[in-house]
């Protein structure tokens, strides 16, 4: 695929997208949740089942939608809330540390640009770009597992890691594109494009290049 055939591909995986579940943190995004919302629910996303995600962010958020209320929970609390996502403990200690830091560095507003969200604790650049693009609507390329597979499979990128397929789309792509990209390739990926045998008799992307595609359906 080349960057001038990109534009009609993306409108036909978008197309497709529109009949498939939505996960858990574009749901959120849709119903205009804030930048908070979104990075705790992120946070709690990192190796957890998107159910389990959404189960229990819901439960911390009837806790606490806030820093500051974040802050006065204790670390047990949280845990229960939030159990089990994988890691709940690390996570407890993150969410109530990243809590305090806004509070105590950024006024209780979570940072908007990538250097304050990178210098939070637990946070990387697949969550800071999620949360800019997410929770501020600020053009940014957020590259989980299923963007790096897709873009590659596709052979828009060759790239070997998440972050640098971020840079490459940055380079290919026109801004307009990039807050798109997650929402549309995640779902698209977990149920079409998938990783081991991909649904291609399903897909209409035919400009995809099927790098590395051993088997597909």
């Amino acid at each position: 695929m080349t960057p001038q055939e990109f534009p009609e591909s993306f409108k036909a995986v978008k197309r497709v997208v529109r009949g498939l579940r939505v996960p858990w943190l574009d749901d959120l995004a849709k119903r205009k949740r804030g930048p908070f919302e979104i990075l705790i629910s992120c946070i709690l996303s990192l190796r957890t089942k998107d159910e389990t995600t959404g189960e229990a962010s819901r439960r911390l958020f009837s806790l606490a939608l806030t820093p500051e209320e974040m802050s006065h929970l204790s670390e047990k609390k949280i845990e229960r809330a939030i159990y089990p996502a994988g890691f709940y403990r690390v996570k407890a200690k993150t969410i109530r540390a990243i809590s305090r830091d806004i509070i105590e560095r950024f006024g209780g507003d979570v940072p908007d640009t990538m250097e304050g969200l990178l210098s939070l604790k637990g946070v990387g650049r697949k969550t800071a770009n999620l949360v800019l693009a997410s929770g501020f609507g600020i053009p940014a390329i957020c590259v989980d597992t299923h963007v790096h597979r897709i873009t590659n499979r596709w052979g828009l990128v060759k790239t070997k890691t998440p972050e640098k397929t971020e840079f490459a789309l940055r380079e290919l792509l026109p801004k307009r594109y990039w807050k798109d990209i997650n929402p549309n390739l995640v779902p698209y990926g977990q149920f079409v494009c998938a990783p081991l045998s991909p649904h291609c008799s399903e897909c209409p992307v035919t400009a995809c290049s099927r790098v590395d595609v051993a088997r597909h359906r």
